[in-house]
């Protein structure tokens, strides 16, 4: 039997898998920065705030969750993550934005999918290279995707000019102590494509991340202005090379538009600006939106019918009781002259 509650949802997720629902039709575009004008104190115990919470928006989240996605999985991520956003005091509209967000993509916000940083008490949506590979295979074209990184020791080698796949190789010296295979040198992704055609492969040096870093990361910028030194371009610099490599992969590889929205909500999030806005609508919305079109379109036919509808004929001379013609009476006078 489902869960009933969310809380029951999240207890069953904690232990076992939990078959995503189906989930019901609900329009609440316009409804999120209204919803989410309260949260729960930063001074109650965390685990329960955050269940109370969770409970108030359960039905957003379900709404805004694809049906390939395990609801039991994302609750229990959310659970998790909660207690941490409430302490930072995260202002409850970002809350639910980047929550929103994050389910809207079908991401689990589990730190390898997805992950919801806080800058100035804003919760802001960053999604994880894994993240990016998840929603290329989504799109039913990408049979293998390979990201890795390519450290001083391993066996490599690449030669754009040469055929593929004999283009770049990679063996990881894997059985080498880590301190043994040396600093990473190189990020590469590629992916395998349905029919068996290989994909071009991105290779970027440090060189290159430090540049891709310096130069498009807003949040690296203000992390540096502020001595915080706290984005994940300085926590977690290997992982934003890697997920720098996907993300010049992504254009060259048959993608969605749910792929393209992720690298323009993850960019609106670097700057600063809101995210929900560029992130997929629900399928409720959507069928709103397909609706409102629909009413349109009758309308704008209706409006054209209308004017092809025959003008009024004018009432006859006889019943306006006007006079005859000058060409009547003069025939007239010319027939009475005639008689006489």
């Amino acid at each position: 039997m489902a869960a009933s509650s969310l809380m029951d949802r999240v207890k069953v997720a904690t232990s076992a898998p939990v078959p995503a629902a189906r989930r019901s039709a609900r329009a609440d575009g316009s409804q999120h920065d209204q919803a989410a004008d309260t949260a729960p104190a930063a001074g109650t115990e965390s685990a329960d705030a955050a269940l109370v919470w969770l409970r108030r928006y359960e039905s957003h989240f379900v709404d805004a969750l694809p049906a390939c996605v395990d609801s039991g999985q994302f609750f229990a991520a959310v659970r998790a993550l909660l207690p941490d956003l409430i302490r930072r005091e995260c202002s409850p509209a970002s809350m639910l934005q980047s929550l929103l967000t994050c389910a809207r993509f079908g991401l689990i916000p589990d730190g390898r999918h997805a992950a919801i940083s806080v800058e100035s008490r804003q919760a802001v949506f960053i999604p994880m290279y894994q993240g990016y590979i998840d929603l290329m295979y989504r799109s039913g074209r990408v049979e293998s995707v390979r990201v890795g990184l390519v450290h001083q020791a391993d066996d490599w080698s690449y030669e754009p000019s040469a055929p593929s796949p004999d283009d770049f190789t990679h063996r990881a010296r894997v059985e080498l102590p880590k301190a043994e295979r040396g600093p990473v040198v190189l990020a590469y992704a590629f992916c395998w494509l349905a029919g068996g055609a290989r994909s071009q492969v991105i290779v970027l040096s440090r060189e290159d991340a430090e540049e891709i870093r310096d130069e498009h990361s807003t949040a690296y910028q203000r992390a540096e202005e502020s001595g915080k030194r706290d984005s994940f371009w300085h926590l977690r610099f290997d992982h934003m090379w890697a997920k720098s490599a996907i993300r010049r992969l992504a254009p060259l590889v048959p993608t969605s538009a749910e792929l393209r929205a992720l690298v323009a909500v993850e960019d609106a999030g670097d700057a600063g600006k809101p995210q929900i806005l560029l992130a997929p609508l629900t399928d409720a919305e959507t069928a709103a939106l397909v609706a409102d079109a629909e009413q349109a379109a009758e309308h704008a036919e209706g409006s054209q019918e209308a004017a092809l509808r025959p003008l009024p004929v004018k009432a006859s001379a006889a019943r306006r009781g006007r006079s005859k013609p000058k060409k009547d009476r003069a025939a007239g006078r010319a027939s009475r002259r005639r008689a006489a």
